[in-house]
């Protein structure tokens, strides 16, 4: 009698070959093809739900290959391609190829890296990660960590584990609502994670003290000290202190240096966020901008920014790695992960959020191995070069502004040839056009961009953390931005006298 399982989602050795090397094939012959197809194909949600369908969940089922590939066909041909050399939105890098293919080996394996026991060697390789991470960026290779999904989940790990750390003894038992007026100090430029990690960590937004910043987009550390000083007279308990290590909108990188000076005088915790900028520190002159991040309690750092790994790859760094267990670690009666080795197993439900946790590591690692230091260092000083390219070209364009540049994000406005510069309303039209000029951009797919607001003024953003952008893209994307913004211009400008 045959007791062997007949399962419908198994697949045969030869299917799976056949269906992966179809997979492969047609993946290679979209990266060697991405700069020839449009960024985006600028379809509204109505259209991309026509093209998907409206099935219900189907009874039974259907060919792996016909359905892989369909998939393939739908995604290649309806999806936004950050990995397109004009792509330049936010802070989504250009994949790595080898974390493609690591991430179809770690499904494959499918090792839960929460406990040693259950993913030994991908529990040992995320360590090695983490160990290289720290050394990448110049600090001890002794700092610990874990990779979560990105900047707000790193920022977030940090968060709570600064909260632990300077919070009450208490806080564990009693919670935030017996404890003292909490509260965090961050420039007005940093990300919006500081928010929503307040509301859902029970601080309150009012435990926010947004510092201003210079005309560079740096903290002003004078206010900072003055708000820290404030704050004690009337009963607060500051616990820890925000530096922006390249921020989101124009890559601006506070003073580290003073920042930590800061914490120490008034026992603060020290958090950099570090998702976006931190890789450039491995650029040797760029590296005295980030003077002072020995000294930080906690990084976030996401390497699939500036690292170049496929989604998702976030990573929290921390000085005494002790923080994240007394903030994470838990040890129920049904988990039984205790090691009999002499040296005890590092199990990663310990040091974040999750218990169950996929092989992000892998991706990293590989990479970091292909490419190396002085390959990084290649590759991150080319797109800062690039960045300021732009910005030269817009400065001397004659209907463009720069407005700003820091590592290897530029913002710069179009602003119409012989526009009226006493024109009424002028500054609120320039920043409407720049607006439907970004939403013209955007859906257009020969160019994706961002915005960000400088100094009042609406601006276009280019952000550069991708391998395959070049001059010649840069010079390209310069003539799109003008010949699309005189049509919009134009098109806001008929039938009235705006010029």
């Amino acid at each position: 009698m045959d007791e062997s399982r007949k399962s419908p989602i198994e697949l045969t050795k030869k299917e799976f070959r056949e269906i992966g090397y179809q997979l492969i094939n047609d993946i290679s012959d979209f990266l060697d093809t991405i700069d020839k197809k449009p960024v985006t194909n600028g379809k509204s949600p109505a259209q991309m739900q026509k093209i998907l369908g409206n099935s219900s969940l189907p009874e039974n089922g259907m060919p792996a290959a016909e359905l892989m590939s369909k998939t393939t066909d739908l995604l290649i041909g309806n999806s936004l391609f950050n990995g397109h050399p004009k792509f330049f939105g936010y802070i989504t890098s250009s994949a790595t190829p080898i974390g493609a293919l690591a991430d179809l080996l770690a499904a494959a394996v499918n090792p839960n890296v929460g406990a040693h026991i259950l993913s030994p060697m991908a529990t040992e390789i995320e360590r090695q990660t983490i160990k290289w991470l720290a050394e990448f960026i110049g600090v001890s290779p002794n700092y610990g960590g874990i990779l979560v999904s990105g900047g707000n989940m790193a920022n977030f790990t940090a968060f709570l584990a600064a909260r632990t750390a300077k919070a009450p003894k208490s806080i564990k038992e009693d919670g935030i609502s017996n404890s003292a007026k909490l509260t965090v100090y961050c420039s007005k430029a940093t990300h919006t994670w500081i928010e929503k990690a307040v509301v859902l960590f029970g601080l309150g937004t009012k435990s926010i003290r947004w510092i201003a910043t210079d005309r560079s987009n740096k903290m002003d550390n004078a206010a900072l000290e003055k708000t820290i000083q404030d704050d004690l007279k009337n009963g607060c308990k500051p616990i820890m202190v925000i530096g922006a290590a390249g921020d989101v909108s124009t890559g601006a990188v506070d003073d580290m240096k003073g920042i930590s000076a800061i914490c120490k005088k008034y026992d603060l915790w020290f958090h950099v966020d570090g998702a976006y900028g931190i890789p450039a520190i491995i650029i040797p002159e760029q590296k005295s901008l980030f003077d002072g991040i020995r000294e930080a309690d906690s990084i976030a750092m996401d390497p699939h920014k500036w690292l170049y790994s496929p989604l998702e790859a976030g990573c929290t760094l921390v000085k005494n790695p002790q923080h994240l267990i007394d903030t994470f670690s838990s040890h129920p009666v049904y988990y039984h992960f205790d090691s009999t080795d002499e040296e005890p197993a590092q199990n990663y439900y310990e040091y974040g959020l999750q218990n169950s946790r996929g092989f992000r590591a892998l991706k990293v690692w590989l990479a970091l191995q292909q490419v190396g230091r002085s390959g990084y260092e290649k590759m991150i000083g080319e797109d800062i070069e690039l960045s300021g390219l732009l910005f030269d070209l817009a400065k001397k364009h004659p209907e463009l502004e720069a407005v700003s540049q820091n590592l290897s994000i530029a913002t710069f406005r179009y602003i119409p040839e012989n526009y009226k510069n006493d024109t009424e309303g002028k500054d609120e039209y320039l920043d409407r056009l720049n607006e439907e000029l970004l939403n013209e951009l955007q859906h257009g797919g020969e160019v994706f961009l961002s915005n960000a607001v400088v100094g009042e003024k609406y601006c276009l953003r280019a952000c550069i953390v991708n391998f395959r952008t070049s001059k010649k893209d840069i010079r390209e994307i310069v003539e799109i931005i003008v010949r699309v913004g005189r049509k919009v211009h134009s098109k806001l400008c008929f039938g009235n006298n705006a010029m």
